[in-house]
């Protein structure tokens, strides 16, 4: 006798056999026990999960009649009576299986449904199972209809697919459907277990588990597997063979690139995927087992308890959990699900490999990724580089944040935020300004941090009303001992400061998560809760002003709801809530949000500067963005300070620009000192707010028209587009 392949061999044959699918079992169970039999059943779901298994086990049902010949419909059926081993052995005349894959004209179906007629010939019902019945035509779904709605009292219908969404709603309305779902690697791996027990086929787990997360899945596809593994491994299971025949990757290379990442060791990732190439293991795969072994260690670190207690590759990756942050996990595993869809993109596979790996590096701030230590101001000037911190010296205060090579664009404005209300009032009103003292070795001066100051009375409204601001005295701290750049202390004050290398504030989900601001009075978060920053930059990033404005339906237009009464006055700009009106419902402004400007003497002297010095391009923007705090020239050199929300405006290189321009336009040398914080008097914000009131009084025209007001009045359904309204 041939051999007979584990998968047909072990196929289920009864409900209880049947393995992942409960829901299945329990609602045909009890249909069949209480005698609540539909004529139509659709099974969905994906390749090797049981759906002509079930159907089978489902038509034994029906037709079996017991050992002795006296059962009826049965739950359980035996497996012994004619019926039974007729069906299982696929020559039952009353259970016809038909590939729709191949059969799926409308001929074919219809010959079928000619057959239909006549009663079952030695079964108690006629089945009738179509395999793959998205694959059917339109035509012969159509010709199905009638019979799948009405057939015979005597004929079942059992449809399966792989894909559902194919098969039309008219034939899904005739049918109880049940979705088969993919069987856990948990349930593969027991029935594998048991399944070679009964073969005597010698084994180790770890084989078992690598077959079981192959098959994705799919219980057919695990029993080819083994039955694969079984003839690569002459007989037995091995795990060392079971990963060479799948092209895995063994988890000593996996735990080797988690430890080089974490220590962040390029030279380890290169050379683990250099091994890799050299052994032909897969470079997809790799990345798959490390996706796997991410996972495990985002569950060991959110609910320990659901981990398998039994699996020994978890003994040397759970150490590892207390190493690796659960955000910086969460990023690793993201990479390496899109690192696997740019494998096919790469050179070659392991060079994709390598960027993969070695681009999760660069996004761990305790890797070769993270933050060099600060340096003096002096040398970011003389040799600025994105790595160098901007530590400011005279008026200080205000610190621009280091960072790193790879991740100097990294968005940090939520933390800037958080420390701008430390930053607001008392500096505009007398700013301690520390110069940085000289040290012979490479240490950050350290600025003493000031007594808390007496509390003041508040500020007037218009707060820089002089034009020219004084910096008091510097206070400055006793230079300390040279230490090295990585133990330099973090500065006690200051709205924005530079942190030490490994510093819980360093984390990579810090810099990218919003920071709340700290408790303070009402008056503190009345001032923080600034307004959306509206300036031109942004007024473009939304769609079209149109696209929310829905067309008037028949109804409304019947009784002209979006047309105001002709003999009442056309509705102004102040009427509509500002923004040139809607036009009661006829037009809808472009210019109806208002620009929250808070003019100052400062802001109108710098929005006169701007346009005389001559910048372009992104230290253009820094210009227009900045709000001017204090200006003093009576020191030397010009002190010029500015208020910038954006980080990506607050670059050396940006400043260095602006610094030149204002000293060739003030003909002295000038210093810029930059604060974080939203501008409210800034001259973006002034242009726009004239850019909108232009907009405002041009629609205001328009809609005053009287010849508009006519042809408004004539077309009652109609309204002006908005937009279309552009000042001259």
């Amino acid at each position: 006798m041939s051999y007979q392949v584990l998968a047909r061999k072990y196929r289920s044959r009864t409900f209880e056999e049947l393995m992942g699918q409960e829901h299945v079992v329990q609602a045909l169970a009890n249909a069949l026990t209480q005698q609540r039999l539909h004529h139509a059943y659709l099974f969905t779901g994906t390749r090797g999960v049981g759906k002509t298994s079930v159907s089978r086990i489902l038509a034994k049902s029906l037709n079996c009649v017991g050992p002795d010949g006296t059962g009826g419909i049965t739950a359980q059926p035996c497996n012994v009576c004619d019926a039974c081993r007729d069906i299982d052995a696929g020559r039952f005349v009353d259970y016809v299986e038909l590939d729709a894959a191949s059969n799926r004209g409308v001929e074919e179906i219809s010959q079928l449904l000619d057959q239909a007629v006549y009663k079952p010939v030695i079964g108690r019902f006629k089945v009738y199972m179509i395999d793959e019945v998205h694959m059917l035509s339109n035509t012969a779904f159509n010709a199905m209809l009638k019979t799948l709605e009405e057939p015979p009292e005597y004929l079942k219908f059992v449809l399966a697919t792989t894909d559902p969404q194919k098969v039309p709603v008219t034939v899904l309305s005739r049918c109880l459907q049940f979705n088969l779902r993919p069987m856990s690697p948990q349930t593969v791996l027991e029935h594998l277990t048991r399944v070679l027990s009964n073969e005597s086929v010698p084994n180790e787990p770890g084989a078992l588990r690598l077959l079981a997360r192959a098959a994705r899945g799919s219980m057919r596809d695990a029993l080819s597997l083994t039955d694969q593994a079984i003839a690569f491994g002459s007989g037995q299971l091995q795990e060392a063979g079971v990963r060479q025949m799948l092209g895995s990757v063994d988890r000593g290379h996996v735990l080797g690139i988690l430890n080089a990442l974490i220590a962040g060791d390029g030279a380890a990732l290169v050379g683990a995927s250099d091994r890799l190439r050299d052994m032909g293991l897969s470079a997809g795969g790799t990345l798959e087992d490390l996706a796997v072994a991410l996972q495990q260690l985002a569950v060991a670190q959110a609910a320990p308890g659901a981990l398998d207690a039994g699996d020994p590759d978890l003994a040397e990756l759970l150490p590892l959990a207390g190493q690796l942050p659960a955000d910086e996990v969460q990023l690793m595993y993201s990479m390496a699900l899109h690192g696997r869809q740019e494998l096919p993109l790469a050179p070659d596979e392991y060079a994709g490999l390598t960027m993969v790996l070695l681009r999760m590096m660069a996004f761990r701030p305790n890797g070769q990724g993270a933050r060099q230590p600060s340096v003096p101001e002096g040398a970011a000037r003389t040799a600025p580089t994105p790595a160098v911190s901007a530590a400011t010296a005279a008026g200080a205060a205000p610190v621009a944040r280091p960072q790193s090579a790879p991740q100097a664009a990294a968005p940090q404005a939520a933390a800037s935020q958080a420390a701008a209300p430390e930053a607001s009032a008392p500096q505009a009103a007398a700013p301690a300004v520390a110069e940085p003292v000289p040290a012979p070795a490479p240490a950050v001066p350290r600025v003493a941090e000031a007594a808390p100051p007496e509390p003041e009375p508040e500020p007037a409204e218009a707060p820089a009303a002089a034009p020219v601001v004084a910096a008091p005295a510097p206070v400055v701290a006793p230079e300390p001992a040279p230490v090295p750049p990585a133990q330099a202390p973090r500065p006690s004050s200051g709205p924005l400061r530079a942190a030490q290398a490994g510093a819980p504030a360093t984390r990579f989900s810090e810099r990218l998560r919003p920071r709340g601001a700290p408790p303070s009075d009402a008056k503190a978060d009345a001032e923080n809760d600034e307004p959306e920053d509206l300036s031109p930059p942004h007024d473009d990033d939304g769609p079209p002003p149109w696209m929310d404005v829905p067309p008037p339906s028949d109804e409304d237009a019947s009784v002209g709801m979006s047309m105001p009464d002709m003999d009442d006055p056309m509705p102004s700009s102040a009427d509509s809530g500002g923004g040139g009106g809607n036009g009661g419902g006829i037009y809808v402004s472009t210019a109806i949000e208002e620009v929250e400007l808070v003019p100052t003497l400062l802001g109108e002297r710098w929005h006169a500067v701007v346009p005389q010095l001559g910048l372009n391009a992104l230290s253009r923007e820094l210009a227009l963005q900045a709000e001017c705090i204090g200006i003093d020239e009576s020191a030397d050199p010009q002190l010029w300070r500015f208020r910038v929300e954006r980080e990506s405006l607050r670059q050396p290189g940006l400043l260095e620009k602006l610094q030149s321009a204002l000293a060739a336009f003030a003909g002295n040398p000038v210093r810029v000192d930059v604060e974080v914080g939203r501008a409210s008097d800034s001259p973006a914000l002034r242009d726009t707010q004239a850019t909108r009131a232009r907009q405002r009084q041009a629609e205001s025209i328009i809609l005053e028209d009287p010849e508009v007001r006519q042809l408004l009045a004539q077309f009652k359904t109609a309204r002006i587009l908005p937009g279309s309204i552009k000042p001259i």
